[in-house]
């Protein structure tokens, strides 16, 4: 498994990005610096969220793993566990938070046990409350593909506008990346895409700048940008690629308006600065 990641992130690159879809060079623009290990119970980090101001995040492990999020600061050493009511963990990939401080837990990875029905758990971590968001995508009908060639696979979103916007995971030839929007409320949905763009590495993790001007996706291998305009999401506006070659890349989060949180199921912490 490592061995295929390893060539997976290897021969990642942003020309593809920069010819098909006009992104531009800002490597040079960013610095990379390993700054921790997470905590060993966050043995498989598949999602970070923002904890509180203090500068504290949540992360949570993958398919198999406990329901629970771990609180953890910049140097990984473990804050808090909080284990999550009236949930269960599937395949928990991303995490996303609102203004009011609500957790959503993504349980719709689908890489590994072909399902027809997805769930986003939302969380509050003062009410120690959780709600339910269910969906299905609009075509599946009832097939989901197998484990070798999943149809409908997701690992990242976040939460704009009292939205959550949702990206697949693009396993088929075409390398497509669908977009989809999800209400942030209760209850169960039926998505269809909105938007989709060529992309040749796969998509595990999403966030949005705090200022809504900017989100970023993550692959394996390197950091996708993408402007803002209004209160919608779609990828008419391509930013910038660089290449971030760290094993498994899992999690991503902004830190403010420029820089961004990345971590790994190796467990490594980096921080992405803008010069």
């Amino acid at each position: 498994m490592y061995l295929w990641f390893a060539v997976k992130t290897v021969f990642c690159t942003c020309a593809p990005d920069h010819k098909a879809n006009d992104f531009k060079k800002v490597r040079s623009q960013y610095k990379i610096n390993k700054i921790g290990k997470l905590p060993a119970v966050a043995s498989e980090s598949s999602g970070l969220a923002g904890a509180n101001a203090s500068g504290t995040f949540w992360t949570n492990n993958d398919s198999g793993g406990k329901p629970e999020l771990y609180e953890f600061d910049l140097a990984g050493k473990l804050v808090s566990t909080k284990s999550i009511p009236d949930s269960k963990n599937h395949d928990w990939e991303d995490l996303a938070r609102d203004s009011d401080g609500n957790i959503y837990i993504g349980d719709f990875g689908n890489n590994s046990m072909p399902r027809t029905q997805f769930e986003i758990y939302k969380f509050n971590p003062s009410k120690s409350a959780t709600e339910k968001i269910t969906f299905k995508y609009a075509n599946q009908g009832e097939q989901a593909g197998s484990p070798e060639k999943p149809l409908f696979d997701c690992e990242s979103f976040f939460y704009h506008e009292g939205q959550l916007w949702l990206f697949s995971k693009n396993w088929g030839k075409d390398h497509i990346v669908k977009l989809y929007r999800l209400s942030a409320q209760p209850g169960d949905y039926q998505l269809t895409p909105l938007d989709s763009i060529g992309i040749t590495s796969q998509i595990t993790s999403a966030d949005i700048s705090p200022d809504g001007k900017t989100f970023a996706l993550l692959t394996y291998g390197k950091v996708l940008l993408f402007g803002v305009t209004g209160k919608d999401i779609n990828f008419r506006k391509p930013l910038g690629c660089f290449r971030l070659v760290k094993k498994q890349n899992e999690a991503i989060v902004f830190l403010n308006n420029t820089d961004m949180l990345v971590t790994n199921e190796q467990g490594n912490i980096y921080r992405i600065t803008r010069r």
